[in-house]
């Protein structure tokens, strides 16, 4: 037989309303008593009608999530670990890939997704100079990345300098001077809201914290950040015969081919070259050898957007506090490519 509603409120204890007041992201519930109806919840495999939430309250149940390319296993991990924040809190998920498209993000940042209650939303040609777009939204849009800032909504980020100093700061702790990045922007310009841009800013702070000369030889553009613009970022390296003892890619798909391209070369990592890259995905674990990366806090950042995106939903239009950011906490998993063995494990930062 299938769980019901109050088959949970008589596990937790409480009246069928505040279960109710729980599935349907009420805002006014004590935090306790929401964790124990959310522990029922879990324990019961209870799963709401949501064809009648829908019903009853003119809500779908669904949020959106608006990410700029798939390909890239961040944003595919991070659509994974928003779909499991929203299945916990009883609530699907429409998932869209906008492109480096910048009408195609006005289009989305316009109108949402259909048939969601909101939107989660990582844009990545929209900047802070159009958050006048943000003033007249009909609907609650929770920001992700790094490219809008002051704007009328709440907004979710990672620490990209900070993170970006931790990795260099991991390579210098190991030895290393002569220190590479690539995937700064091509555009070569710099103040901006982009994670190229903020990223090697805490390359540069480090570098002259540690008393070192920045050489601009070592700053190796690559766009997009796909594993063979890391290649052939890095073969372009070794070609102009730069010393470098090591390299700090902008992300870990980079980082996953600055690896191959070393070892065309025959340079041994991390002997010759240590690599760190960014983002710590998945399959950074089973590159030979493993792959050193920054933790940008992925799951914190899907676990406080989507409970951000809900709250939203649930005060409806014009209420609830004013727009809150949020900066997910990060660390540094040292692995093989800057020397750490296995039974080291990771660096916490």
């Amino acid at each position: 037989m299938s769980v019901t509603m109050r088959d949970v409120a008589l596990r937790a204890g409480v009246s069928n309303k505040t279960v109710s007041n729980v599935v349907n992201d009420h805002p006014h519930v004590h935090p306790a008593t929401r964790a124990r109806v959310q522990q029922a919840i879990d324990e019961l495999g209870y799963r709401p009608n949501m064809s009648a939430r829908g019903l009853r309250s003119g809500r779908t149940g669904v949020i959106g999530l608006a990410v700029p390319d798939l390909r890239q296993p961040y944003f595919a991990e991070l659509a994974d670990a928003v779909l499991a924040a929203a299945e916990r809190r009883g609530l699907g998920v429409i998932v869209g890939q906008v492109g480096a498209d910048r009408d195609h993000e006005i289009a989305v940042l316009a109108n949402g997704l259909r048939q969601t209650d909101g939107l989660l939303f990582s844009p990545q040609q929209l900047g802070t100079e159009d958050r006048g777009l943000l003033d007249h939204l009909r609907y609650p849009l929770v920001l992700l990345g790094e490219r809008i800032f002051g704007g009328p909504t709440d907004h979710v980020t990672m620490h990209n300098i900070e993170g970006a100093r931790a990795a260099v700061d991991h390579l210098l702790a190991q030895g290393r001077r002569r220190i590479a990045v690539v995937g700064a922007h091509p555009d070569g310009r710099t103040g901006q809201l982009r994670p190229s841009d903020l990223r090697i800013r805490g390359y540069r702070e480090a570098l002259e914290a540690a008393g070192l000369p920045l050489d601009p030889r070592l700053e190796r553009t690559a766009a997009p950040w796909h594993p063979e613009d890391g290649a052939d970022a890095t073969r372009e390296l070794l070609a102009a015969d730069v010393d470098v003892d090591a390299v700090f890619a902008f992300n870990d798909a980079l980082a996953i081919g600055v690896l191959r391209a070393l070892g065309e070369a025959g340079r041994r990592v991390p002997e010759d070259v240590a690599v760190i890259g960014f983002d710590d995905i998945s399959n950074g674990r089973f590159t030979l050898p493993s792959l050193s990366t920054v933790d940008p806090g992925r799951d914190e950042i899907a676990e406080v957007a989507v409970d951000m995106l809900v709250e939203r939903i649930g005060w409806g239009p014009g209420a609830g506090p004013p727009p809150r950011l949020h900066k997910a906490s990060f660390r540094v998993v040292a692995r093989e490519s800057t020397g750490a063995t296995l039974a080291e494990g990771t660096s916490a930062w």
